[in-house]
């Protein structure tokens, strides 16, 4: 039985890509200004040959490196979670998802505040810690939604868990989504309820995303019209708003989705289990947190020894990015950075560098080349560069 476990170190970024500039990011390298902590410590990465791709210097390289590996190119307009994901799923994105520098149009709000019967607040790009510190409190008295965006393509809505009840807030966020389309096209609706009080709220881990439908065919959706398993573990099916996906199971954090991967290496089923592991990105990418996120990684390196001592014969273990944020720049905001790819399994050429790949679709090319099928997605297959 072939399995693919497809781990996507959510805005694990490698370095600035080319055009970088045009997205304000140069300079970015997500890995590096990781590697500067002194919590940064991944030997099993390293041994698996992160250090050896084209672009990564931060770290000596491994001398003979058991794995494959690569640097990816972000083909799509774009450097947000949903694009990043749907091309390594297959499809790439020629324009990029709206964005709302200024805030989300009067005419929209107005249409969102009469379905859900609530007033909004803050109508702009925050930052999602800081949006809760200045307007929580206006909140919490009023009952108004904090409405608010980013750089990246989302229509955030905070409200406290004991002013808007969770499920009460879901329903806000799917009248939101069935508004968000057209011009108004955002990648996400995200909820993200908050508690405590005045000046202390924290967020909690009651998050949940509401994602566009792929716009097109992807290898989720091609999985499963051949009767092959498709588990999403984490966020993986809020991203594709369900579509391609078999069976999922939700994620608290890091820790909770690396024992979810154990588990499945356990388990029998043949196809693919795709795992994003979002804490990188939300708790320390978005918080400018170096040292915090050092330690995740260096807290997920630990646990990749029960994960490769779980994989059989046929398994191949991949693991990547969607994009970068890089916790050391101003810029509290996705970057536009290359990503990793790293390949492990028994028939795995060791020590295979494959070079920059023009697009993350090469992922989804080659994993349906591994099952047998002919793709209809985005990319091309170079299975037989590393099998």
């Amino acid at each position: 039985m072939r399995r693919i476990f497809l781990i996507v170190l959510d805005s694990v970024g490698i370095g600035e890509m080319p055009d970088a500039a045009d997205f304000g990011d140069v300079g970015s390298n997500t890995l590096a200004a990781c590697s500067t902590s002194k919590n940064f410590h991944m030997p099993n990465m390293k041994k698996l040959g992160l250090f050896n791709i084209d672009g990564v210097d931060c770290i000596q390289d491994e001398h003979e490196p058991i794995g494959a590996f690569a640097r990816m190119h972000e083909a799509s307009k774009g450097k947000d979670t949903t694009i990043g994901h749907w091309e390594i799923a297959g499809v790439i994105s020629d324009t990029p998802l709206p964005t709302f520098p200024d805030g989300f149009p009067r005419e929209l709000l107005d249409e969102f505040e009469k379905r859900t019967g609530r007033k909004t607040i803050c109508n702009k790009p925050y930052s999602g810690t800081d949006v809760i510190r200045d307007y929580g409190k206006e909140h919490v008295e009023t009952g108004a939604l904090i409405v608010y965006t980013s750089a990246d393509s989302v229509f955030q809505i905070a409200a406290h868990e004991d002013v808007v009840p969770i499920p009460e807030l879901y329903k806000f966020c799917e009248i939101a989504r069935e508004l968000c389309t057209g011009k108004y096209g955002v990648g996400r609706i995200i909820a993200r309820p908050f508690e405590g009080t005045d000046p202390d709220y924290k967020r909690t881990s009651n998050r949940h995303d509401y994602s566009l439908t792929p716009p097109a065919t992807t290898m989720l959706d091609q999985l499963l019209e051949n009767n092959y398993d498709v588990i999403g573990v984490g966020k993986i099916n809020d991203i594709f708003a369900g579509q391609g996906i078999g069976s999922s199971i939700r994620t608290k954090n890091n820790s909770e989705g690396m024992e979810r991967i154990i588990e499945y290496t356990n388990k029998d089923f043949e196809g693919l289990c795709f795992i994003n592991l979002v804490d990188f990105d939300m708790v320390y990418g978005h918080r400018n947190d170096v040292d915090g996120y050092a330690k995740a990684l260096s807290e997920f390196d630990a646990k990749l020894p029960e994960i490769l001592a779980g994989l059989k014969e046929d398994d191949i273990l991949m693991i990547t990015a969607d994009h970068g944020c890089d916790p050391a720049t101003p810029s509290t905001d996705h970057s536009r950075e290359y990503t990793p790819f790293v390949i492990y399994g028994n028939k795995i050429k060791p020590g295979t560098n494959l070079g920059t790949r023009p697009t993350f679709s090469d992922i989804s090319a080659t994993i349906l080349d591994y099952f047998g099928i002919r793709k209809a997605t985005d990319g091309n297959s170079f299975l037989s560069d590393f099998i």
